[in-house]
């Protein structure tokens, strides 16, 4: 059961889509994940359901961060939640899976809101505000041979993403992909992403897709 407290993004399709994937991940009790953007904290219980011994969710805003909280007591479990941005918030510390489904809609300006529902998906003009930082931050977060399962939608451009992680020495796939009507706000902002050319004309719906990039392990040869 995942609880949502008003002002807080609610799952839908993306989160799913990664709560998926997370089944295939091998997670034991000596595992640790991060669930970066965490929201209601539904991929963290996720996360915890499947297996990793020590979770924890960060995220900008403080109801998303009592609300995780809240949802790992009424799942059963300890949910390390904490308020911050992004990778800074565990600074210095390691994990073997991080998991993230971040803000990625293209917004009317690159302005990131600083409150209000908003923040769970506004992400700048080319909905790329949060999704670069990840990706070029993760690396430093993640031990040898970590993963992190990426979710973002193709209008955003998965190119580059995986570019990013490469400069980074991450190796890279797509492991799911999944085609969605457009929610409200997509639907809002149609005429916008038109004239932008991110979308076609009288497009509805959107291609979401799963990153799952890998840190690479020192060669036997380097240690």
């Amino acid at each position: 059961m995942i609880l949502r407290l008003p002002g807080v993004y609610r799952p839908q399709h993306d989160t799913s889509l990664l709560a998926d994937a997370l089944l295939f991940e091998h997670l034991t009790a000596r595992s640790r994940v991060l669930d970066l953007c965490t929201g209601t904290g539904a991929l963290a219980v996720a996360a915890s359901a499947a297996g990793a011994g020590h979770v924890v969710a960060v995220d900008i805003s403080r109801r998303a961060c009592a609300n995780a909280r809240l949802n790992g007591i009424l799942n059963g479990t300890l949910i390390d939640s904490r308020r911050g941005d992004l990778t800074e918030a565990v600074h210095g510390e390691l994990f073997d899976l991080v998991i993230s489904n971040p803000p990625y809609v293209p917004a009317l300006a690159d302005d990131l809101p600083t409150a209000g529902i908003e923040r769970a998906w506004d992400a700048g003009k080319d909905g790329r505000a949060l999704i670069d930082r990840i990706a070029a931050t993760v690396h430093e977060v993640l031990v040898p041979g970590g993963t992190l399962l990426l979710l973002q939608s193709v209008l955003c451009g998965v190119d580059k993403t995986e570019a990013i992680l490469e400069e980074h020495g991450m190796a890279v796939e797509i492991s799911a992909r999944k085609y969605i009507p457009f929610g409200p706000v997509m639907r809002e902002r149609r005429t916008m992403l038109e004239a932008r050319g991110l979308i076609t004309t009288g497009q509805e719906i959107e291609q979401l897709v799963i990153i799952r990039a890998t840190k690479s392990r020192p060669s036997p040869n380097s240690m």
